[in-house]
This record gives C-alpha cells, sequence and structure tokens, in this order.
C-alpha cells in the first residue's frame, strides 16, 4: 500500500513530470535519465506494471478508487500532468533556444549527461565478469545509434503507431532518446512539431469558440496522427514497463551496466559542437518535407574552437550541467539524512 503524498510531494512530482517531458522533447535526451538519476524510476516503471488486466476489470466494474489505488494514481498522475503541461511549456521553450542558442541548450544537456553517469556510477559496486560485458554493449549500442543517418518522412497511419511504441523508450530506458530515434524513423518534425503545435493551436482556438479547425483538412489529418502516435506511445509504455520490470527484478545489476553504457554512449548524440547536414538537391539547395521543414540526414561533429567566447560560455554551461546532477545528489543525501 501507498502511503499518502503530502501537497510538497505531489509539487515535486508535477516538476519531475515537467522535466522528464521536457527531456523527452530535445534529441539526444532520455527521459529516462531524469527518472533514474532523481530517484524514481524504479518505482515509475512498477506503476505502470500495474496498468494490467487487473487495473481494466476494476476500471469495468466501476471501481475507481480501488483502480486509483492499485495503479499508484496519486504518483502517475502528477507526473504525467507535468510531462503534458510540459509540452505546452517547457519545451515551447526548449524549441526557442534550440533555434537561437543551439550549442548552449546541448552544452548544457551534455554536462547534465555527464553528471548523470557520475551520479549513477558512483554507488554501483556491482562490477563483474557479467556486468563488465553488459555496460561494454550498452556503450556500443550508445554509439552506433548516435552515428545512424535518418529515414525520409512516413505518415503511414501504422508506422506512426510503431514510431510512438518505439519512441517512448527515452521514458523508460535512460540514455535511449525517444526524440532522437523518432529523428532516425524521419518522423521527428511531424510528430513532435507539427502535430504537438497543431493541438496547441486547436485548443488555443477552442478556448476561444473558434471551431474552424473542423473544416481544416491538413490540421484534422495531422490531430489524426498524433492521435494514433498517442496511442502507440501508451501501448509501448505499458508493455516496455512490463518487460521492464521483470528485468529489473531478475537481473538487476545487469540492467543498471547496460543502462550506464547506453548514457555514456548517448553522449555522441548530445555534443555540443556539431553542425546539422541537411538533404540536399543536386543544385545545393535544401529539400523541404510535406511541412517545409528542412529534412536532417545527420549531425557533423567538431572540435571546439577555444579562442570564441561562445565556446567558453558552452564549457561553462556543461559545468552547470554537471553541477545540477550534483546538487540532486547533494538534495537527495540531505532529505535521507533528515527523513
Amino acid at each position: 500500500m501507498h502511503q499518502p503524498r503530502s501537497l510538497m510531494d505531489k509539487f515535486f512530482l508535477f516538476v519531475k513530470g515537467l522535466c522528464m517531458g521536457a527531456a523527452n522533447k530535445v534529441p539526444g535526451v532520455s527521459g529516462g535519465i531524469v527518472a533514474f538519476v532523481v530517484g524514481f524510476y524504479e518505482e515509475f516503471i512498477y506503476s505502470l506494471q500495474k496498468v494490467n488486466l487487473k487495473a481494466l476489470k476494476l476500471l469495468v466494474n466501476g471501481r475507481f478508487s480501488s483502480f486509483y489505488r492499485y495503479v499508484n494514481g496519486t504518483f502517475l498522475s502528477f507526473l504525467i500532468a507535468g510531462m503534458l503541461f510540459s509540452y505546452f511549456s517547457v519545451s515551447k521553450l526548449l524549441d526557442y533556444f534550440l533555434e537561437q542558442k543551439e550549442l548552449y541548450v546541448w552544452a548544457a544537456f551534455f554536462g547534465m549527461i555527464i553528471g548523470s553517469i557520475y551520479y549513477i556510477g558512483k554507488d554501483f559496486e556491482n562490477w563483474n565478469k557479467k556486468t563488465i560485458p553488459a555496460g561494454i554493449l550498452g556503450l556500443v549500442i550508445g554509439i552506433s545509434i548516435s552515428f545512424l543517418s535518418p529515414a525520409k518522412e512516413n505518415d503511414n497511419l501504422w508506422f506512426i503507431f510503431l514510431c510512438g511504441m518505439i519512441s517512448v523508450s527515452g521514458m523508460t530506458l535512460p540514455g535511449l532518446s525517444g526524440s532522437f530515434i523518432l529523428i532516425l524513423l524521419g518522423n521527428y518534425v511531424l510528430l513532435l512539431v507539427d502535430s504537438v503545435n497543431s493541438l496547441y493551436d486547436t485548443m488555443a482556438e477552442l478556448l476561444q469558440g473558434d471551431f474552424s479547425f473542423t473544416t481544416n483538412q491538413k490540421r484534422l489529418e495531422t490531430l489524426r496522427i498524433l492521435a494514433v502516435f498517442t496511442a502507440g506511445s501508451a501501448a509501448g509504455l505499458v508493455s516496455l514497463s512490463h518487460l521492464l520490470g521483470y528485468v529489473l527484478k531478475h537481473f538487476k545489476h545487469l540492467t543498471t551496466a547496460v543502462i550506464l553504457g547506453f548514457i555514456t554512449g548517448s553522449l555522441g548524440v548530445v555534443w555540443p559542437w556539431k553542425r546539422t547536414i541537411f538533404m540536399q538537391a543536386a543544385d545545393g539547395s535544401p529539400i523541404l518535407d510535406s511541412n517545409g521543414d528542412k529534412i536532417i540526414i545527420n549531425y557533423q561533429r567538431y572540435l571546439p574552437d577555444m579562442s570564441l567566447s561562445e565556446t567558453w560560455w558552452a564549457v561553462l554551461l556543461v559545468g552547470m550541467g554537471v553541477l545540477v546532477l550534483l546538487g540532486l545528489d547533494w538534495y537527495g543525501k540531505n532529505r535521507q539524512n533528515n527523513g
């Protein structure tokens, strides 16, 4: 039985959801890292596991209070509310900074991932002949994923559903970025930019009593794509949580080693000093997708020029990102000591 949560606990759950939602939106960053580092990863996975046949029976039979308690409803509802709110607030802010100050955003996240590697690894004392190869395997897979080239956009609804199932891995697998997986699948702009913006615009219009979107075929199609993507994400979240719950229960040390490898390998994706390479026509002009956006095919990484002031600002932000995680470590220790 879960203990009742205080108002402050609920507030922090909402904030954690905000952080997870923002992290999931940024290519290369995993919302699962937030869950793992802040210390609610296992509760998150085990709570999702409770969304099963028994929960469905409780719901169908109208036993809503029992259903809410069974699925750890307070935890999931405040966390998911924070994630949803993030898509219309924090992630909008991130979109702006990624467009205007891309280097600085990547630098901050790079530092936070370095900090998370330290945070997770410092207390892991189970390196042996089984966990070392597992960690190396995670590292190799993480690095390999970061150097794959993206596919073309595909709006087939079955593929969209599959994208939802795969992309949600960023919430459940620390180090594996769901949004970067969407870039590789070719549907990042369609699913995390155009669709979300369409929903945002539609909600804004509804609040003003404007129902003109019902005659806008392009908007309706984009909303349908978002609905299918959301259904796929929900299906993936529940199915992955059951698999991960089993793995965490029976192979916890091996799983932690693989996660550490994944996170370390993901540093290649978020390396701050990189140029975005777009698909080009024979005349050198950029090729645009159906929504008028340039199609990303890869990133070209380079070493920083230490003579530039922006490089030093980026290095400072890397350091600040590390300090954020060290601060979380300090907060966690103090909370335990005072608890």
